[in-house]
């Protein structure tokens, strides 16, 4: 067993996970069976990667602040301004990506029967009232904005208590990360399940209808990951960014395309973050809070299925029209859920400011679940990269390192 173990170690995490990624597709495609059946280890991975995420935050960042001294460096805010810089920037590429790449849509779905907020007040309202939720209902459903709001104010509490309490903390914090990484290193298990699930239940042919949208959707999110996001890493660090941007990509964007889960991805990212040497007081906080606010993925997929049912109905829109749907699609992805689809409810809101009728848009959100096999995935997978690239570039050891090699180049 020792002998499998070190072997396993040898080879790394994340070749394993190439390979189990190419057997789930093997097996998916040519033993659907099969891949039915070893969907089960796919799920017991992204529930056990959901059950462990809210305690690894809450633990986290109550440890931080409490332990936190006024010489401490902390980098959050310039993480925020990037967060929303990109979420925005994202939102603006899905509308000319819409422009350019015109898109319609054959409105024969099944409605769906989920209830979308109405207004944009009500997403930013739900968004406040999660903020004061009961921490123990926060923690039991992953509501991580609660979380982090009571591990603060806990932690500040927590400041005057004696050494023996933080210690006591602190190797609670430990615990928690030691169980993290027990459970990510089932990983390769985990995707083999679920890639050979996902490709025994839908196959190849299922997506080709919509090949189109799914072009612009995908090509939208990918100018992002390669251009947009190197580019303001970039402007933070003064450094050649692709080496962090690959490595963010490798280690948490093909972990969260296949649990299609933000909040799920969390200890992955936390765990690329130690790795990568980051400063543990702001990634234990930038991370959780980028799993609930960092959307560019959902930005891009609010517009461009916004703009597509436009296009279909025949509806001009403007360049002012356009801006303003960035701003509410920007501020309204802020408040998706971090789970699978969370952003396709909030297509609804936008629409209604181009007076699409509410029974298409929501037409649209049921091709939107059809085509998530994809489109979330790829959606999650640059959401959830990019906390972790951009909480890096706010670390001085990338935008301040004294004459090294290129930014990330240490990372692995």
């Amino acid at each position: 067993m020792g002998t499998s173990a070190s072997r396993s170690n040898r080879i790394g995490l994340v070749p394993q996970i190439v390979i189990a990624l190419v057997l789930g597709v093997l097996i998916g495609w040519l033993w659907p069976a099969a891949g039915a059946a070893l969907s089960m280890l796919g799920m017991l991975f992204v529930e056990a990667l959901k059950a462990v995420a809210p305690l690894l935050v809450f633990v986290l960042v109550l440890a931080a602040i409490c332990r936190f001294r006024s010489g401490d460096n902390l980098y959050i805010r310039p993480v925020l301004l990037m967060y929303v810089a990109g979420t925005f920037l994202a939102a603006l590429t899905a509308v000319a990506a819409s422009f350019l790449f015109p898109t319609t849509l054959t409105l024969l779905a099944a409605p769906v029967e989920q209830a979308a907020p109405a207004t944009l007040r009500e997403v930013l309202t739900g968004l406040l009232l999660r903020t004061v939720a009961n921490p123990v209902s926060a923690i039991a459903n992953a509501n991580y904005i609660g979380i982090l709001a009571w591990a603060v104010l806990l932690g500040i509490a927590l400041r005057r208590a004696g050494e023996h309490t933080k210690s006591f903390i602190g190797d609670a914090a430990d615990a928690v990360s030691q169980v993290v990484k027990w459970v990510i290193r089932t990983a390769p298990l985990g995707i083999l399940g679920l890639v050979a699930g996902t490709v025994a239940e839908t196959g190849f042919g299922v997506l080709a209808g919509y090949a189109r949208l799914l072009a612009v959707l995908v090509g939208s999110m990918a100018f992002i990951a390669l251009v947009v996001n190197p580019l303001i890493v970039f402007a933070r660090t003064r450094r050649n960014p692709y080496p962090l941007v690959f490595t963010c990509l490798r280690e948490s964007g093909i972990t969260a395309f296949f649990t299609r889960s933000s909040a799920a991805n969390i200890p992955v990212n936390m765990n690329l973050a130690r790795k990568l040497g980051l400063h543990e007081d702001t990634y234990s906080v930038t991370i959780p809070l980028g799993a609930a606010i960092n959307m560019a993925g959902a930005a891009i997929t609010i517009n461009v299925m916004t703009l597509a049912a436009a296009h279909t109905l025949g509806i001009p829109v403007d360049f002012g029209t356009a801006l303003l749907l960035s701003v509410v699609a920007t501020l309204g992805a802020c408040g998706a859920s971090g789970v699978a689809g969370g952003s396709l409810l909030l297509i609804p809101l936008a629409a209604s400011m181009l007076n699409i009728p509410d029974e298409v848009a929501m037409q649209v959100v049921a091709i939107g679940f059809i085509i998530g096999v994809v489109q979330d995935s790829v959606e999650t997978a640059l959401n959830s990269s990019t906390d972790v690239l951009f909480t890096a570039a706010a670390d001085p050891k990338f935008s301040r390192a004294a004459g090294g090699g290129p930014v990330g180049a240490s990372g692995g």
